[in-house]
């Protein structure tokens, strides 16, 4: 199963910067990766999601970059920024507080195995 691309779109910023604050600094294959694997397969990040988003956090002064030559490629690390650190742990609590809001809302039972 996997998740709509319309609830993921809402949370991909959450997601990115949460992941840069644990791993320091990461490259978009990197990422995308990273989110499949963590969640199973059922967030499968595509890049015409996850590049718009990065640039966009890279605009609002959230993530820094860091170009590395390998080989022949060209690789573009993202890392939190100052404010990114910040923007990072506020995302995070506010969507947490939206999960419990959103159990409450459509009486969702916390599930107990």
């Amino acid at each position: 199963m996997f998740f709509s691309s319309e609830l993921i779109k809402g949370t991909l910023k959450t997601i990115i910067l949460k992941l840069l604050s644990e791993n320091k600094r990461m490259y978009g294959y990197e990422i995308t990766q990273t989110v499949k694997e963590l969640t199973g397969d059922k967030i499968q990040l595509t890049e015409g999601a996850l590049y718009p988003t990065l640039h966009a956090l890279e605009a609002e002064g959230l993530l820094t970059t860091e170009t590395e030559y390998i080989g022949k490629r060209v690789r573009k690390y993202y890392s939190l920024s100052k404010d990114g650190k910040t923007k990072s742990l506020e995302k995070v609590n506010e969507f947490a507080d939206f999960i419990s809001t959103m159990k409450f809302l459509l009486d969702i039972k916390t599930k107990t195995t």
